[in-house]
Formats: C-alpha cells, sequence, structure tokens
C-alpha cells in the first residue's frame, strides 16, 4: 500500500497506516501543496524552470506572487505581508516535522521502548545514518547509543539534542569525525554541568560546535582541554563573542598569568593553559567564517610573541633570583620570517634572533653578559620546545648570523659588526622581515635601526646582489623541496607558492626601500600594497600576488585544522 508514486497519496498511504500521525500527514499535505502552488506560480511567470522564491524583502517580486497565489489580506496585513508570514510559517513547520519524522527514530533505536512500540530495527537505523551522509554508520549508531545511556538528565539531555545535532553534523564535511569528536568532548568535560545546558538552551552555540567538530581535527583535541572556549560560542551585543577579543588585551593577560609563578616551568605551563585557550578560540572563529586570512595571522602571531615574554621574564627572573643580584645585560627577541611580518600560521614555528646589550662597560663585562644571555636563550628554547598534548613551540634561531654554526646570541655591537663587514645577501633578505616582538623594546628598537643601514643599503642593491638572491632562490627551488612532494601543490615552496611571493616582494624592497620609506615594512601584504601605491608593479599584477598569497595562507592553515 506504501508502493506508490504521488507525494500526496504516499503520505496519505504513510497517515492510514500509521506510520505517520494524523496531525504530522496533514500539516506535511497542505505545506507540500502550499509550496508547489508558489512554484507553479514562479515557472509560469516566464515560463521557466525554477525553485526559488525571491527575496522576501523584494518588494515588487512578493507582492506579483502574492496575487498570482490568491492571497488575501486579513485585516491587520497586506496580501504581500501575509504570504511572507505564511512562506516563514510552513517553512518551520516543515522543518520541524523533517526533524520529528527523520532523525528522531535513530534516537528510538538506541533507547529503550516497551515491545509494541513501533521503532527502527538496527538495520534500518545504520541505513537512514548511511543516507545522512555516514560512511561508518555503525560506529555512529554505536556513538548514539553511548551518549543517549549517559547516566541521569545527561541522557535525557542528549535524547532531546541529538536530532538537531546530528542534522547540524550531516551537512558538515566529515558527519563521522564530528559525531565522534561529540562522543569525546562529552567524556572529557563529563564534570562540566553548563555544557549541555548551553547546547539546550542556545541553538547557536549548539549549530557553530558541530560545525567546528564536523570540519577539523585539530580544534576538537584543544576544546576537550580548554572547554570553556565554547562559552564565547554565544552572540554577545556586538557580534559572536569569539570575535570579541584584543589580542593586545589577550597578550597582556597570557603574560600576568606566568608572571605570578617564580618557577619559569609553571610560569610556561600557565602561558601554554592560555595559548591553547587563544589557540582553540581563534581556530573556531576561522572554521566559522568570522575572522579573514589576515586578522588570523595577527592573532597567532600576537600569541606566540606573548609566549616568548612570558618565558623570557620567567627565566631572566629566575637567574635573577638564583645569581642573587642583578641582570649583567638586557635581552630583545627579534621576530623574523613569518613572525617578524605577523603573519604566522597554525604550523609555523618562531624564527627568531637573540641579541643582549651588557649593563657594565667593558670587555669582561661584555663576555659574562654574552654568556649569560646565551643561558638564558638556551634555557628559553629547551622549556618551550619541551613535548607535551599541545601544538609545538619550537624557537628557530636558525637566521642568526653564520646560520646555526654561528653563536646563539650576540651583543648589539656584535651584530653592527658583523653585518657591516660580513653579511651575505640571503642575511639582509632575512632582515627585511625583522620586528621587535618580545624582551627589551628598547634594544629591541636600538637593534632595528642599527640594521636599518644593512637592510635598506643607499642606493639599492647592486646587480651582483640581484644576481646572488637569483642563484639562492633557484637552489631553493631544486633542493628544499621535501622528497616526494608536488611542487604543483606544496603551498610553500610549490611553483606560485608562498616562497615566490615573497622572494618577489623582498627583491623589490631590496633594491627600491631607499627611495620610498613606505616599503620599510615587514608585512608582505601591506608591502604589497606599497608596492602598487609607489607604481613599482602593475596594479593587476600586484593585486594576484595579494590574493594567490591569501589563498595559498589559508589552504595551509586549513591543512593544520582538518
Amino acid at each position: 500500500s506504501l508502493r506508490v508514486q504521488s507525494t500526496v497519496d504516499a503520505l496519505t498511504a504513510l497517515k492510514d497506516g500509521g506510520y505517520v500521525g494524523r496531525d504530522d500527514g496533514a500539516n506535511l499535505t497542505a505545506s507540500y501543496e502550499f509550496l508547489r502552488l508558489l512554484e507553479h506560480r514562479l515557472q509560469l511567470q516566464r515560463l521557466k524552470r525554477t525553485h526559488l522564491l525571491p527575496a522576501l524583502d523584494d518588494e515588487e517580486a512578493m507582492r506579483w506572487l502574492a496575487r498570482a497565489a490568491h492571497m488575501r489580506p486579513d485585516g491587520e496585513h497586506d496580501a504581500t505581508q501575509v504570504l511572507r508570514d505564511e512562506i516563514r510559517r510552513v517553512s518551520s513547520r516543515v522543518r520541524r516535522m523533517h526533524e520529528k519524522l527523520f532523525y528522531r527514530p535513530l534516537l528510538d533505536a538506541v533507547t529503550r521502548f516497551e515491545s509494541d512500540e513501533l521503532r527502527l530495527s538496527d538495520t534500518a537505523a545504520v541505513r537512514r545514518l548511511a543516507a545522512l551522509g555516514y560512511s561508518k554508520p555503525e560506529n555512529a549508531l554505536g556513538h548514539l547509543r553511548a551518549l543517549v545511556s549517559a547516566a541521569g538528565r545527561r541522557g535525557q539531555i542528549q535524547e532531546l539534542l541529538l536530532p538537531t545535532l546530528l542534522e547540524w553534523l550531516a551537512g558538515t564535511p566529515d558527519p563521522d569525525a564530528g559525531l565522534l569528536n561529540y562522543r569525546k568532548l562529552c567524556d572529557a568535560i563529563i564534570d562540566r554541568e553548563w555544557f549541555l545546558r548551553l547546547l539546550r538552551d542556545e541553538g547557536v552555540v549548539a549549530q557553530r560546535l558541530m560545525t567546528v567538530l564536523g570540519s577539523s581535527a585539530y580544534v576538537p583535541e584543544l576544546l576537550m582541554r580548554a572547554p570553556d572556549v565554547i562559552r564565547m560560542y554565544v552572540d554577545g551585543a556586538n557580534g559572536p563573542r569569539l570575535i570579541e577579543p584584543d589580542p593586545d588585551d589577550t597578550a597582556k593577560g597570557l603574560r600576568a598569568s606566568g608572571a605570578r609563578h617564580s618557577d619559569p616551568k609553571r610560569a610556561i605551563a600557565a602561558a601554554r593553559s592560555l595559548r591553547r585557550a587563544e589557540l582553540a578560540r581563534i581556530a573556531s572563529a576561522d572554521i566559522l567564517g568570522m575572522l579573514d586570512v589576515p586578522e588570523v595571522c595577527r592573532a597567532l602571531s600576537s600569541v606566540w610573541a606573548a609566549v616568548l615574554n612570558t618565558a623570557l621574564d620567567s627565566v631572566i627572573a629566575a637567574s635573577i633570583a638564583e645569581r642573587g643580584g642583578p641582570a649583567p645585560a638586557r635581552i630583545a627577541v627579534i621576530g623574523m620570517g613569518r613572525l617578524g611580518g605577523g603573519e604566522l600560521g597554525y604550523g609555523s614555528d618562531a624564527d627568531v634572533l637573540f641579541v643582549c646589550q651588557p649593563v657594565a662597560a667593558g670587555d669582561e663585562a661584555e663576555t659574562v653578559a654574552v654568556k649569560w644571555a646565551n643561558t638564558i636563550a638556551e634555557q628559553v628554547r629547551s622549556l618551550l620546545g619541551t613535548p607535551s598534548l599541545d601544538p609545538p613551540l619550537e624557537v628557530d634561531a636558525g637566521l642568526r648570523p653564520e646560520g646555526r654554526n654561528g653563536p646563539l646570541v650576540r651583543s648589539l655591537a656584535s651584530y653592527q659588526a658583523y653585518y657591516k663587514q660580513w653579511a651575505q645577501p640571503w642575511e639582509i633578505q632575512a632582515l627585511l622581515r625583522a620586528h621587535q616582538v618580545a624582551g627589551d623594546n628598547e634594544l629591541g628598537l636600538e637593534f632595528l635601526h642599527v640594521i636599518d643601514k644593512t637592510r635598506y643599503p643607499e642606493g639599492g642593491i647592486d646587480a651582483a646582489a640581484v644576481r646572488e638572491i637569483r642563484r639562492i632562490k633557484a637552489r631553493v627551488d631544486s633542493e628544499r623541496l621535501p622528497r616526494g612532494a608536488d611542487p604543483a601543490t606544496h603551498t610553500k615552496l610549490g611553483r606560485g607558492g608562498l616562497s615566490d611571493i615573497e622572494w618577489t616582494v623582498q627583491l623589490e624592497q631590496l633594491k627600491y626601500a631607499h627611495k620610498y620609506p613606505s616599503l620599510h615594512n615587514t608585512s608582505t601584504l601591506e608591502t604589497l600594497d606599497a608596492i602598487a601605491e609607489a607604481e613599482l608593479l602593475d596594479a593587476e599584477d600586484v593585486a594576484k600576488l595579494k590574493e594567490a598569497w591569501l589563498t595559498a595562507t589559508e589552504t595551509r592553515n586549513a591543512l593544520v585544522l582538518v
């Protein structure tokens, strides 16, 4: 009796057979006929196949449709407003019916009922989960059983929530992983009584959380260790709370949390905890489309700089307490590469230089100061590089003078002497992205003033230096690409990747920064704007370079998130 082709006849058969309630069947039939009426009127307007309703704020189109559908004023509203209200009412009613009839049986299949009650068999439930897009429906059914069988009120709330959550998960890239992540999250924060209540009372939080859980393998792990970030999925007075925190305020809070501990290990552990929460917040906002690529990069760079500051402050404070006297030197950490440009990604390490300045004068004082500063820098790198469950904190000083063969820390005078006499073209190029990020700000600015003469040479670099840079770039292209990597898809070193864009920008800086102060910038995107303003490259070419940089950076970040 159910083998009929007409939708209305099928609804009647389902209703007569007791598979759909009489009220539900009548409501679905009336809603179906109303929507079909609107569809047919729209198709007759221009004899064109269409299924799209006009925008509800399109007054002219809605007035025409209201007249064509024979809508009548109701005494308070004109026919056009009556049509708008009816469309909203029917849409809401159909969504509730769909949720009730399509998703609720999945929950009925994994909960206990009296034997004479109608429910899906395990086989039917598996088929329905497969239809929703689950590639491993048997596993998904097991997750549902575990969630609704939770003791006490938790299981009851899960049974209430899951029909809607399943629907939202079905629209994500990986529903299987999303449901597993949700189960793991519920198990990890079982003691947080507010969690399920928040999902029940704030639909926007539940929807955003399901989107994140079904889209990323990176964020769920962070949320399990920083669950309070989920509270920020709500909307505040000025929009989503996920994007309310100011990066500078967050950095200050992170440093303040570390300053409460005299033990460097505990200080860095506190900094790691806040970094974990901040990464979860940034990545969540990124996945939900609340932050653009430059905003994500700036926020990640700010967090890294704050962690470096916390580590350096705590190690120096512990050393001073151990020495029983003042520090023999000031120390600054100079950000290089993407850290210096404020353009870090989720998987980026921190390229840095360590600079020190002796407090006392004399050769012996400088020797003592440099030795002490080397000890501090090694401790900072070691403590931050300690393995943990959090994303790694690798401090790379490979861009220092003489590379990895050179001393880890130099005095300001030593840097000045080296860059004046021995700087190689690649070292000069690396300095274009040098920026003060941690430690003594005054010393950091002094360092930047010292290297300005090197990285922005009077008259620009000569032809020999240009040839050397091009030779190095060719060597990078042939030697640094990982074995087996496809140069057409590698976002950093592949053809048309980030490296090509950044080297192009930096070559323009080396050639023309002496003439255009606007090129004295460590950000690739901002320097591209300056290049266009100075008309050093065609505006269309600059636009393509910016688009390519944004696309490659977004892709590179996405590869970490998923």
